[in-house]
């Protein structure tokens, strides 16, 4: 009889202690809740039941409605990019070609370029490029020259083009920048017994600054200097070099 006794008092306390604790369960979540809307209330957020219960929770909300993500602009640095463009002879800045004693001026001359480059920090990146150059020549009607040349490039940013502030990372909008490098290719002039051969460009070197429309897509616009060395600029010369200049304008896009 007194074991049963005990066995009733042990049930009775055990029922007791998980009613206490269903109610409590219960009455948590129901502060819990409580506090939820009172923080979406003062937010003014969707809230979202046991997402981030207490003050912490409350910190927080307070801090994502601190900041309109419309203020924020966050950039994703790329690692290579395509660049295609063409641009004019500068004359005045370019050899005149040689036939026999005379002399002629460059005349209606252009270039286009077609490079893939590889950003190796926010103010280093190289490229390797493909040109086409066509020059005409003032009173040479039916003569021209053509270069077609792969070259590579190592280019200095003058500013960075990305600056991190904490975890975001703000994109810089135009960026100077210089460059130098080498060429290799072919030559050829048409007309007036024209020759054909290897050039070598080098020194190459560029100047110029990038404005960047969005994170993707910009535009380049730069000065060109290029020796090339071959078998003379013009008709009828030997073991001679061309300086030529260009002003080239490219779009550039990353990747």
């Amino acid at each position: 009889m007194k074991k049963i006794s005990y066995f009733t008092v042990v049930a009775a306390c055990l029922i007791g202690t998980a009613a206490n604790a269903g109610y409590s369960d219960r009455k948590f979540q129901a502060e819990v809740l409580e506090g939820l809307d009172i923080i979406g209330a003062r937010a003014n957020v969707e809230v979202i039941p046991d997402a981030a219960p207490g003050a912490m929770g409350l910190e927080v909300y307070q801090t994502a409605n601190a900041v309109d993500a419309r203020d924020v602009r966050m950039f994703i640095p790329t690692s290579m990019y395509l660049r295609a463009g063409a641009g004019l002879t500068l004359d005045f800045a370019t050899d005149k070609a040689n036939v026999g004693d005379a002399e002629y001026k460059t005349a209606d001359s252009y270039t286009t370029q077609i490079g893939l480059g590889w950003n190796l920090s926010s103010y280093v990146r190289t490229e390797l490029d493909f040109q086409e150059m066509t020059l005409g020549f003032s009173d040479l009607h039916d003569a021209q020259a053509t270069y077609q040349t792969i070259g590579g490039m190592l280019y200095f940013d003058l500013a960075r083009r990305y600056v991190q502030t904490g975890d975001i990372t703000h994109r810089r909008t135009f960026v100077p920048f210089i460059g130098v490098g080498a060429a290799f290719g072919h030559y050829e002039f048409e007309g007036m017994d024209g020759a054909n051969g290897l050039v070598i460009g080098a020194p190459r070197a560029t100047i110029g600054f990038n404005v960047m429309f969005n994170d993707l897509i910009g535009i380049d616009i730069a000065y060109q200097y290029q020796m090339m060395i071959g078998d003379g600029f013009g008709w009828n010369t030997n073991g001679d070099v061309a300086n030529i200049s260009n002003v080239i304008a490219s779009f550039r896009v990353n990747f």
